[in-house]
Parts: structure tokens; sequence; C-alpha cells
């Protein structure tokens, strides 16, 4: 399944389904003087014109890397999340300033049969367009299908809610056509946040997700002579593209050789399995020495007083030179350099003819 092809299939679906909307919608507003209709006839073209963007940054995102761009295009996708974010913004605050107006002056819609007819039909079509749309996206990883979907199923929410006004306003003869319009305003706003806080997450880089990360190590930690799997840090150019890189733990004892076979397997069944090129780095690992796992126990122990503690690996004892080295890894926000020193103090006063060094990690992934 061409993905790009797929993504491009489904958003004109959307782009069609929402113009006709836009059309009907517009009509009935028209006619009825409703501000609740036109407004989300206004939020049917934007979700329209979201779907053109949607379609233009995967065209541009699928472009083939080249030597100024190595990585691929892959995060035009997120960019066009920001646009459509953007969109969706504008369209809310707009939106809100014509109910404001209508709230202060208001003026009494005039909703006849065929009216309702039309905006019952449109609650229909959305339940079904975004259904369908979110689901596809879903499928495809798609972030902006995804978020498309979702909007449209809360468009037929609110266009549920203009019929509630239009009965109110036939049977009582009141009009919360500006307050309705607000509501619906401050929803599209809300929206539009929502999606831009989303795309802007994945820009920056966000944390490794937990259950990918448990299954990434496992898989690594069941390759014969991998003794732990550490500093697993992934890096995303697109939904379909993840770069990374993690180190593992083996024999001291192993031979260059070795070590080249066991990392092109692990490179290689990490590709077939999860889809991600992961570079495999090496922590030796102390072989036939006890007194090495004492000390390792006695570092934990040590370093595990402090809150702020999540791990400690890499640890090797190099017994001719008498020199330890390991790595810790502490949750943000703490004294990380005040902790290390801590840590190492401690272990210098209860082995004073060793040295000690420790990296300092970063707590990219459980």
């Amino acid at each position: 399944m061409n993905r790009s092809r797929e993504i491009v299939k489904v958003s004109i679906v959307g782009i069609l389904a929402n113009l006709v909307l836009v059309a009907f919608k517009a009509f009935v507003g028209l006619i009825s003087g409703s501000i609740a209709v036109i407004l989300d006839a206004v939020n049917n073209l934007s979700d329209a014109l979201s779907s053109v963007i949607t379609i233009v940054g995967t065209k541009l995102a699928g472009k083939a890397p080249d030597k100024k761009h190595p990585y691929g295009y892959g995060r035009i996708e997120n960019i066009s999340s920001v646009t459509i974010a953007v969109i969706v913004l504008l369209a809310g605050l707009a939106a809100f300033k014509e109910s404001v107006e209508k709230i202060i002056h208001p003026e009494a819609a005039d909703y006849g049969t065929i009216s309702l007819i039309i905006i019952a039909a449109a609650v229909i079509v959305k339940l079904l367009l975004g259904r369908y749309v979110k689901s596809r996206g879903e499928k495809l990883n798609s972030q902006s299908l995804v978020a498309s979907g979702s909007d449209a199923l809360f468009d037929a929410v609110i266009s549920a809610s203009t019929l509630v006004a239009a009965a109110i306003s036939l049977i009582f003869h009141v009009s919360i056509e500006g307050w309705l319009g607000a509501i619906i305003s401050i929803i599209i706003v809300k929206s539009g946040v929502e999606i831009l806080m989303e795309s802007l997450n994945s820009i920056i880089g966000e944390r490794v997700d937990t259950e990918l990360s448990g299954k990434l190590k496992e898989y690594v930690n069941g390759f014969e002579d991998v003794r732990g799997a550490y500093d697993l840090s992934l890096h995303q150019y697109g939904p379909e593209k993840i770069i990374g890189s993690v180190h593992v733990e083996v024999p001291d004892d192993m031979t260059a050789r070795q070590i080249h076979q066991l990392t092109r397997q692990i490179t290689e069944g990490v590709i077939r399995e999860f889809g991600i090129l992961l570079t495999v780095g090496i922590y030796a690992s102390n072989t036939g020495s006890d007194f090495s796992s004492i000390m390792r126990r006695t570092a934990q122990e040590i370093a595990q007083q402090h809150p702020a503690f999540r791990q400690l690996h890499g640890f090797y004892l190099e017994q001719e030179e008498k020199r330890v080295s390991f790595d810790l890894v502490l949750d943000f926000g703490c004294d990380a350099e005040g902790i290390r020193d801590a840590v190492l103090e401690e272990m210098r006063r209860r082995y004073p003819d060793y040295t000690f060094s420790a990296v300092l990690d970063t707590f990219f992934s459980d």
C-alpha cells in the first residue's frame, strides 16, 4: 500500500464532502440569518483547506533524501499540521468576534423546513466523514488525518447543537445564536491549540513511547551475549522514518569480530521487526570478577539513596589500573552534578585504593 497515495485519496474525499457542506450551510445561514450556521459553514471551509494542506504536505514529505537533507523531508508533515492549526485558530478567533457582535446586537433567525433538513443531513455526513477519515488516519499513521477526522466528528456535534438552537427559536421565540456561535468558536480555538501543541511537540522531539522502548529493549536483550540494553534514543523524521541508538553490555572477552557480528544482527533485526535504523554502541562487562559485581551493587545502593536516581549501567572495573567507570542516569530537574559527585565521593570513601569516574546520561527513555 502506497501511504502517500492513500492519504491524498482520503483528503480528496474530505475536500469534496466539506465543499458540499459549505455550499449548503452557507445557503441555509444566509436565508435564515443564522450566525451559527454561517460559522459552521466557515468551519467546513477551513476543514477543506486543511485537507488541501495535508495533500501538499504529504507530497513534499515524500521527496527522497538529498545531500542537503539526508534525513529526508518527512517532518514537512508536522509543519503542515502547524499550518492547519494556525488556520483553525484564526477561524475560531474570527468566529468569536462575529458571535460577540451577534450577542450585543441580536437578530432573530428564520429557520425553514428545508434549512433544518439540510442541517440534519450535514450532521449525518460529518459523522460518516469523521469516522472514515479518523480510522484511515490511524491506519496510515497520519497525524493530520486523525486530527481532521476528530474535528469532523466534533463538527457533527456542533451542527446538532445548531438544530437544538433552531428548535428553541421556533418553539420559545428566543434567539441564542450569538451564544451558540461563541461556544462553537471557543471549541474551534481549543481544537486549534491542541493540534498546534501536538505538532510542535513532534517537531521539538518527544520522549520515546514507553511501550515501544520496552519492546525494543526486550528484543535487543534477547540476543545471546547481550547483558543489558541502555541509552535508547529515537529521533523521528516523519511518520515513517525513525533513527536511533542504543548501548548494549557484552562480556569483555568478546573479540572485535564477535562484537561486529552481534551489532549487525541487532541492527538488521530491529530494522526488520520495527522498521527503525538503530546504531548499536558497546559497554564492556567484567567477566570472572565477583569483586566487580560487589562494587557495582554498592554503587547502585548508594545511587538509589537519591530520589532522582533512575539507572546505573556501563559499570566496568579495570583491575590492574584500579580504575572504575560507569554511567549514571538521573531524572530531569535535579542537581545532577551534585548527585554524581556525592555518589563518587562515597565510592572513594569505601574503596580508597580505586579511582572512580561517572558520566551523566540523559533520561531519554524508560
